[in-house]
């Protein structure tokens, strides 16, 4: 249009006062895609380097040291500008960054999670039957059991032998590494599968990994192929079969992240859910240098199954960072965490034309419409949502509206389709205001998930300026 020609009314009012969403590629300043494609490609390599929470958190390490950052011990004497990190059992990573003013006035805070749904080993998981060998599984998180068979997976952990050795295991990420996977019915014979509800066409008894198939030679004995793989598993990592029982091992998919489309503006990996959110709050906290109030970067584990458990984000862990900090400046946690803002950093659900009518497009986070934030999560009548109130979600608008970031409000499906939960709720428990925000996704879940670059770039321009806020 045309700006020195006069409006009529109704155009003066629709562009006053109505609210009009745009996809961010009309939004976007030009020389920011350049900058948006470079940190996509530093967030596909930490992808393709932690598959799992402990990896994960080594990648983050490794980067946290190299920005300046330095391992936080309790009583060290701090100043405004320090940079720290505490790993939580390997499993979780708390950062700060130390602002200007004290901890009294609060700290603003980016928690994600670093585990994803996988299927992790039984701890007696080794097995042969008629001459192949497997390994049992136990679902970890909401998966779709029919997505996981016959694709190729790898196999991730760390095994702890009896004498206190720590032997990590990755194994399908490496130039020429075997894969693994799960069988399923030929079409010919699986007409009574065929049958049954999506839902019960895979069993989660039935997802068995198969693992090998060559038996031992020159023997007379049973189960050779297992005693084969045994043989193999102990000559690499010197464990026996009942090392297995204090192992913690997955298979993960081997899908290393990728461009999608022709144009290159997805990206598909596993893993999304909720690594997207997690690489884009500590990719924005490495680049705060010294803000006002103290940064603090929570990636926690074992949200994907109620964040329970020592590392989880209902644990005292990061309370224990805070209480530590906070009583370097001699000032009650309570007294920080009520003046402290969070933003539960977590992805929501991207509209998908394809399966339209279990969303409310009105309310939906569209692909490439930027940020996603949440007012709540929860499911049917917002049951386990924090809710955050109309302060905190104007307070978000301002400070994002004023970096320039793209960002959109979004729910999880129609109201009464289902549902999903984030960290907030345990933040909110702890007295501090939070926000979920965080990247739309397609097939979430899936061992493939899809997220538009756009996206990804103004979450992490988003957290960093919640940081500097």
């Amino acid at each position: 249009m045309d700006e020195n020609k006069e409006l009529t009314r109704g155009e003066r009012l629709r562009k006053d006062l109505a609210y009009e969403r745009k996809n961010g590629y009309d939004r976007v300043e030009p020389e920011e895609l350049e900058a948006m494609e470079a940190y996509c490609t530093g967030y596909r390599q930490f992808l393709d380097a932690g598959k799992t929470e402990r990896e994960c958190v080594d990648r983050a390490v490794a980067l946290a040291e190299a920005a300046g950052f330095r391992a936080y011990q309790r009583g060290m004497e701090l100043k405004p500008g320090d940079k720290i990190y505490q790993a939580n059992r390997g499993k979780a990573l708390m950062l700060a960054v130390i602002g200007r003013e004290k901890l009294d006035q609060g700290v603003c805070i980016g928690a994600a999670h670093i585990d994803s749904p996988r299927l992790d080993l039984k701890q007696n998981p080794l097995y042969e039957a008629d001459e192949l060998g497997f390994f049992k599984t136990h679902y970890y998180g909401g998966i779709r059991k029919y997505q996981w068979v016959t694709i190729p997976l790898e196999l991730h952990g760390v095994i702890v032998l009896k004498n206190g050795q720590s032997v990590r295991v990755s194994v399908g990420n490496g130039e020429g590494d075997p894969l693994f996977t799960i069988d399923d019915l030929l079409p010919h014979l699986a007409s009574d599968q065929s049958k049954k509800p999506l839902h019960e066409a895979i069993s989660g008894e039935s997802l068995n990994i198969l693992i090998g198939s060559r038996p031992l030679r020159d023997d007379e004995g049973k189960d050779r192929v297992k005693i084969s793989i045994l043989e193999l598993l102990n000559r690499k990592y010197g464990m026996s079969e009942e090392d297995f029982i204090s192992a913690e091992l997955c298979a993960v998919p081997a899908f290393p992240a990728r461009d999608v489309g022709f144009d290159r503006s997805l990206i598909g990996a596993y893993g999304h859910d909720d690594r997207v959110c997690a690489y884009a709050s500590l990719a924005a906290l490495l680049q705060v240098t010294m803000p006002r109030r103290t940064a603090v970067c929570m990636l926690a584990d074992k949200e994907e199954i109620g964040s329970e458990g020592v590392s989880g984000m209902q644990s005292a862990a990061f309370d224990a960072f805070m209480a530590d900090l906070c009583a370097g400046q001699n000032v009650p946690l309570r007294a920080c965490y009520e003046k402290s803002f969070c933003l539960s950093a977590d992805v929501t659900a991207a509209y998908d034309p394809n399966f339209a009518e279990v969303y409310e497009k009105r309310n939906s986070a569209f692909v490439n419409y930027g940020m996603g934030l949440c007012k709540y999560t929860g499911s049917r009548g917002k049951s386990g949502a924090s809710d955050a109130s109309a302060e905190v979600v104007a307070y978000a608008r301002r400070v994002l509206d004023e970096a320039g970031v793209i960002w959109q409000m979004a729910e999880l499906g129609k109201v009464d389709q289902g549902g999903g939960g984030t960290v907030a709720a345990y933040m909110a428990r702890r007295n501090i205001d939070t926000l979920d925000a965080g990247v739309p996704v397609l097939s979430m879940h899936s061992p493939f998930e899809t997220v538009g670059k756009l996206d990804c770039y103004m979450t992490f321009k988003g957290m960093k300026a919640m940081y500097e806020a």
